[in-house]
């Protein structure tokens, strides 16, 4: 890749098509490229040649719409030829909270065969230190083509980048454009010319620095998060303790000028605030410690809902509880390691009756029901997540069909007054006060 390169004339091929992989390639494709979008799953190529999408995301159906129509996206389930490799597969986690690089070795050694001098290969799979130096390399230079790597006293011939994805569900397309992006080459070589293909697209700053680095960077980032939340659990429960409202602490303490608590909740899910912290923990177990509490109280929040459930249906026989949301967050279906599901394991070991509402998750799920067909009979509904959906719920009408009125707002997202107008008991996490 050249300044010299048209931009129509840049070959990319992305690995991956979830929930970065697609928007990369259809922004990729939209911007001039020719892009060929690859998923080892069938199916996913298969709906998405059929014109519909496989994931739910803002503003994504128009995107890849524009990216196919244009005629520079195409798809299929092995990798060919190009100027450019981007590897966005995912890095799920072991029993052992050890990464699982398999996915991401596999689609590594799958590009091997096609690997020319002078091709620029990114990993923006989320991944533990040194995985870019220490597993994709020695992969990549299976081909006879040596990296690029700074103090190498060999010519480089592939050239070789952790450029991290930064972007939030339910904000991706905006993000993916906007957001800065950390460039971590192998060598400065390489992350000059990854900076060449994200200008492409990102009106973010693209900052460049080595694999390592960015590998940390967005373990780091990640990490902020988690912990941060593992802070706002610990203070609702603490809350509970002594008969205090967490909600109203914090957002009294959130007047402080350098205070900024985030919100407690049902537990941490997604595949990154759960997952990425644990990449630390296995690089540096020893020093890391306050993240690995913090990774322990965010794991154990399903508990702590569980408790309460289990006190607010206490002494009803065969009682049924009514969840709401399935996703890990408000406004999306990525169910990936929502606590709900946990939460829902934990329930129906207890012989709960469960009735399970997401209207985000509605088309992937067949268990997933109306929330008329959720309340009826039911003893508890239990919020979750906090779509929008939920918001405008009728509390009168759904009450009237239930067995007895509770609501457990996990999320502290619906208005309480309204719901408890219409005879509910409502609980909130962390509302400690119930108690005075």
């Amino acid at each position: 890749m050249s300044q010299a390169d048209p931009v129509a004339d840049l070959r990319v091929c992305v690995l991956g098509l979830g929930y970065i992989g697609l928007p990369t390639a259809a922004v990729l494709a939209t911007s001039g490229c020719r892009v060929v979008g690859v998923d080892t799953n069938p199916a996913v190529i298969r709906i998405l040649s059929e014109g519909s999408l496989h994931i739910e995301e803002p503003d994504l159906h128009v995107l890849v719409d524009d990216a196919r129509d244009s005629g520079r996206l195409e798809l299929a389930t092995r990798p060919e030829e190009a100027d450019v490799f981007i590897l966005c597969v995912q890095t799920p986690l072991t029993k052992e909270r050890q990464a699982d690089l398999s996915y991401l070795e596999s689609a590594t050694r799958s590009i091997v065969p096609y690997l020319r001098a002078g091709n620029l290969v990114v990993l923006e799979s989320t991944v533990p230190p040194l995985t870019t130096a220490n597993v994709i390399v020695p992969i990549l230079e299976e081909s006879g083509l040596p990296v690029d790597r700074e103090g190498s006293s060999e010519v480089g011939e592939l050239f070789v980048v952790h450029c991290p994805e930064r972007v939030i569900p339910g904000h991706v397309i905006q993000e993916i454009v906007s957001n800065a992006r950390v460039l971590g080459g192998l060598s400065r070589k390489a992350a000059e010319q990854a900076q060449e293909l994200y200008s492409i697209f990102v009106e973010g700053d693209l900052l460049i620095t080595d694999a390592t680095c960015a590998e940390v960077v967005k373990l780091a980032e990640n990490t902020h998060r988690d912990v941060n939340i593992a802070l706002a659990n610990e203070m609702a429960r603490i809350c509970e303790a002594v008969n205090v409202d967490v909600w109203e602490v914090l957002r009294l303490a959130n007047r402080h000028p350098r205070v900024s608590f985030l919100s407690p909740g049902p537990g941490v899910g997604g595949h990154c605030i759960s997952i990425d912290p644990w990449f630390l923990v296995q690089a540096a177990g020893d020093v890391a410690r306050l993240i690995r509490t913090a990774r322990n109280i965010n794991d154990d929040q399903p508990e702590v809902v569980l408790s309460v459930i289990r006190e607010m249906t206490s002494g009803v026989t065969n009682p049924k509880v009514a969840l709401l949301g399935l996703a890990y967050k408000g406004n999306v279906d990525d169910t990936r390691e929502s606590p709900a599901l946990r939460l829902i394991s934990r329930l129906r070991a207890d012989g709960f009756e469960l009735a399970l509402v997401d209207p985000h998750v509605a088309q992937f799920d067949p268990e997933v029901v109306t929330p008329a067909s959720a309340f009826e009979e039911a003893d508890l509904a239990v919020v979750l997540a906090a779509h929008n959906e939920f918001r405008t719920l009728d509390p009168h009408g759904l009450g009237a069909k239930m067995r007895h009125r509770g609501l457990l707002d996990t999320r502290n997202c619906l208005p309480v007054d309204l719901w408890e107008s219409a005879g509910f008991t409502v609980r909130r996490l962390g509302d400690g006060s119930h108690r005075g």
